[in-house]
């Protein structure tokens, strides 16, 4: 993949909204800057962490789809856990990685803010390996709402990192996620 960035690895990139409210006929934009990055080029915390989300996807449960998704997450403090999606035949009874590293965080350390996450995928023949992801993990609209959520209970950014093999989607903040959270 070419690279090309003002460091010749970086590529910003730049998602635009657009929303009309049909009572007034204004349009309102929403923005906001993310990054296509190598793996390798990320600081070294990060790199830790999008390693643990992609061994993490050893612990998923997802005999249905099949889709083996870890997440891993950094407190504050500097400690990191991990968490798989564990489906059900029941389908709303399954959860997803992020909101079992979440829930797990929230419940052992309510009052450690939560820096970062990273989510990885992989095919079931590769679950657990950290250089085989599936695709780019972009969160379900649950786990969207409760990174937001998060990160506004916190009061501080939450930062987004999604695995795609050797390379990371880095988002700033996870409120960048879902525009318009239910609050």
């Amino acid at each position: 993949m070419d690279y090309s960035g003002d460091n010749g690895y970086i590529i910003p990139k730049k998602l635009l909204l657009l929303h009309s409210d049909n009572q007034n006929d204004k349009m309102s934009t929403f923005s906001f800057e993310y990054q296509r990055m190598p793996v390798a080029e990320l600081s070294e915390p990060d790199r830790e962490l999008c390693r643990r989300a992609a061994i993490a996807t050893g612990g998923s449960y997802a005999p249905y789809s099949n889709y083996n998704v870890g997440a891993a997450l950094r407190l504050a403090d500097g400690t990191v856990m991990a968490g798989a999606n564990q489906e059900n035949a029941s389908y709303p009874c399954g959860t997803c990685a992020e909101r079992t590293a979440l829930n797990y965080a929230q419940a052992n350390y309510p009052q450690m803010a939560v820096e970062a996450i990273a989510v990885a995928a992989a095919h079931e023949q590769h679950r657990g390996d950290t250089t085989s992801t599936h695709r780019p993990p972009y969160p379900c609209g649950l786990c969207r709402q409760a990174l937001a959520e998060t990160e506004h209970r916190q009061q501080t950014p939450l930062k987004v990192l999604l695995v795609d093999g050797d390379e990371a989607i880095v988002i700033p903040s996870a409120s960048c996620l879902l525009p318009f959270t239910f609050e």
